[in-house]
Protein backbone atom coordinates (compact mmCIF):
# COMPACT_ATOMS: atom_id res chain seq x y z
CA UNK A 1 0.00 0.00 0.00
CA UNK A 2 1.04 3.27 -0.85
CA UNK A 3 0.33 5.99 1.43
CA UNK A 4 0.58 9.86 0.46
CA UNK A 5 0.20 12.77 3.16
CA UNK A 6 -0.10 16.92 2.91
CA UNK A 7 0.18 18.94 5.66
CA UNK A 8 -2.98 21.39 6.21
CA UNK A 9 -2.00 24.58 7.72
CA UNK A 10 -2.59 25.29 11.52
CA UNK A 11 -5.70 24.48 13.27
CA UNK A 12 -6.28 28.22 14.12
CA UNK A 13 -6.37 29.22 10.48
CA UNK A 14 -9.34 29.92 8.36
CA UNK A 15 -10.26 29.00 5.19
CA UNK A 16 -11.29 31.48 1.69
CA UNK A 17 -14.76 31.51 3.17
CA UNK A 18 -14.20 32.58 6.96
CA UNK A 19 -15.02 28.73 8.24
CA UNK A 20 -12.60 27.28 10.74
CA UNK A 21 -9.54 25.23 9.00
CA UNK A 22 -10.67 21.32 9.89
CA UNK A 23 -8.73 19.99 12.32
CA UNK A 24 -7.06 16.38 12.97
CA UNK A 25 -6.21 13.97 9.80
CA UNK A 26 -8.68 13.36 6.93
CA UNK A 27 -8.35 10.40 5.13
CA UNK A 28 -9.06 9.20 1.17
CA UNK A 29 -8.97 6.09 -0.73
CA UNK A 30 -7.96 5.38 -4.45
CA UNK A 31 -9.21 2.10 -5.23
CA UNK A 32 -9.19 2.49 -9.35
CA UNK A 33 -10.66 -0.51 -11.50
CA UNK A 34 -7.41 -1.52 -12.00
CA UNK A 35 -8.15 -3.52 -8.36
CA UNK A 36 -10.81 -5.72 -9.53
CA UNK A 37 -14.64 -5.11 -9.77
CA UNK A 38 -16.62 -3.47 -7.89
CA UNK A 39 -17.39 -6.06 -4.68
CA UNK A 40 -13.34 -6.46 -4.76
CA UNK A 41 -13.23 -2.65 -4.93
CA UNK A 42 -15.54 -2.05 -2.15
CA UNK A 43 -14.27 -5.02 0.07
CA UNK A 44 -10.78 -3.37 0.18
CA UNK A 45 -12.50 0.63 0.78
CA UNK A 46 -14.62 -1.31 3.45
CA UNK A 47 -10.89 -3.12 5.32
CA UNK A 48 -9.27 0.09 4.81
CA UNK A 49 -12.11 2.24 6.52
CA UNK A 50 -12.15 -0.17 9.79
CA UNK A 51 -8.13 -0.13 9.64
CA UNK A 52 -8.24 3.74 9.58
CA UNK A 53 -10.96 3.87 11.77
CA UNK A 54 -9.30 1.64 14.73
CA UNK A 55 -6.11 2.87 14.53
CA UNK A 56 -6.84 6.98 13.74
CA UNK A 57 -4.61 8.88 15.99
CA UNK A 58 -6.32 11.19 18.60
CA UNK A 59 -5.48 14.80 17.75
CA UNK A 60 -2.38 15.54 16.68
CA UNK A 61 -1.41 16.88 13.74
CA UNK A 62 -3.56 18.29 10.65
CA UNK A 63 -2.95 16.58 7.66
CA UNK A 64 -4.86 14.86 4.50
CA UNK A 65 -3.67 11.48 3.61
CA UNK A 66 -4.54 9.58 0.94
CA UNK A 67 -4.37 5.35 0.27
CA UNK A 68 -3.94 3.57 -2.43
CA UNK A 69 -4.05 0.15 -1.91
CA UNK A 70 -2.64 -2.45 -3.84
CA UNK A 71 -4.66 -5.74 -4.80
CA UNK A 72 -2.96 -7.73 -2.09
CA UNK A 73 -4.74 -5.73 0.58
CA UNK A 74 -8.31 -7.89 -0.08
CA UNK A 75 -6.33 -11.51 0.16
CA UNK A 76 -4.02 -10.09 2.84
CA UNK A 77 -5.19 -10.97 6.58
CA UNK A 78 -6.67 -7.85 8.25
CA UNK A 79 -3.73 -7.85 11.25
CA UNK A 80 -1.59 -6.76 8.45
CA UNK A 81 -3.40 -4.30 6.80
CA UNK A 82 -4.19 -2.83 10.21
CA UNK A 83 -0.15 -2.80 11.23
CA UNK A 84 0.29 -1.09 7.66
CA UNK A 85 -2.15 1.65 8.52
CA UNK A 86 -0.80 2.20 12.29
CA UNK A 87 2.56 2.30 10.77
CA UNK A 88 1.97 5.15 8.27
CA UNK A 89 -0.42 7.36 10.67
CA UNK A 90 2.81 6.62 13.31
CA UNK A 91 5.73 7.45 10.80
CA UNK A 92 2.99 10.82 9.36
CA UNK A 93 2.68 11.75 13.25
CA UNK A 94 6.69 11.25 13.88
CA UNK A 95 7.43 12.93 10.34
CA UNK A 96 5.04 16.56 10.81
CA UNK A 97 5.75 16.82 14.57
CA UNK A 98 9.00 16.72 14.14
CA UNK A 99 9.74 13.92 16.83
CA UNK A 100 12.19 11.34 16.65
CA UNK A 101 10.89 7.90 16.47
CA UNK A 102 12.24 4.88 17.92
CA UNK A 103 14.19 2.41 15.12
CA UNK A 104 11.81 -0.18 15.38
CA UNK A 105 9.23 1.94 13.95
CA UNK A 106 11.50 3.59 11.34
CA UNK A 107 11.72 -0.35 9.68
CA UNK A 108 9.67 -0.70 6.80
CA UNK A 109 6.06 -2.51 7.06
CA UNK A 110 6.19 -3.70 3.60
CA UNK A 111 6.33 -7.43 3.27
CA UNK A 112 9.60 -8.34 1.45
CA UNK A 113 7.41 -10.73 -1.20
CA UNK A 114 4.83 -8.73 -1.84
CA UNK A 115 2.03 -9.00 -5.39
Amino acid sequence: MTVFYWPRPEADAKTQTGVPAPQGIRVGFTVGRVLGGAVQRNRIRRRLREAVRLSRPVGGVAADVVINPKKSSLTADFADVLSEVRRAFAVIEQKLSGKVAPAAELKSARPEAEN
